[in-house]
């Protein structure tokens, strides 16, 4: 079934690529022996660790083309804390199916910055803006549920 005036190519939406940022922080934490280890070998820990998974275990939805961890350690002070804390960034190329998985696979803390890099433009229906908005509305909420619970358990 063809739509008069659109081109049956139109129609159809490619997977959605990007390139995200993720920051993986490496803390001080206390040994009781000998000094343990310092906050950016933690951070790069961390980070070896969450790519290690994110290579071996699916994300429905999302199928990872390229891993970047060649982004130095770099440290700043926690204005909260007032503690050194080191970050490990990596950059990640993937495709996603819709945007929702998207959406979805970019929520979480260590998110720092995305770039879209294919389709050029997206057209959406008023049905499909709506599923958009409401699924960053519920991810939005579930991660502040969370933030929560883990600051309930911090005290």
């Amino acid at each position: 079934m063809s739509i008069p005036g659109i081109m049956e190519e139109e129609i159809i939406l490619d997977k959605l690529q990007m390139r995200v940022r993720f920051d993986y922080a490496g803390k001080a934490k206390s040994s009781k022996l000998w000094g343990g280890k310092n906050i950016e070998q933690v951070a790069e820990e961390v980070r070896q660790q969450k790519m290690a998974l994110l290579r071996n275990v699916p994300i429905q939805g999302i199928h990872i083309e390229d891993i970047d961890m060649s982004q130095e350690v770099y440290s700043i002070y926690d204005d909260i804390t007032g503690k050194p804390v080191a970050y490990a960034p990596v950059l990640i190329n993937f495709s996603a199916d819709t945007i929702e998985d998207a959406i979805k696979f970019t929520m979480n803390e260590e998110f720092r910055t995305i770039e879209v890099l294919q389709p050029e433009e997206i057209c959406l229906a008023r049905v499909d803006m709506e599923r958009l908005l409401y699924k960053v509305g519920k991810d939005v909420s579930d991660f502040k549920d969370y933030l929560e619970r883990k600051m309930d358990n911090w005290k």
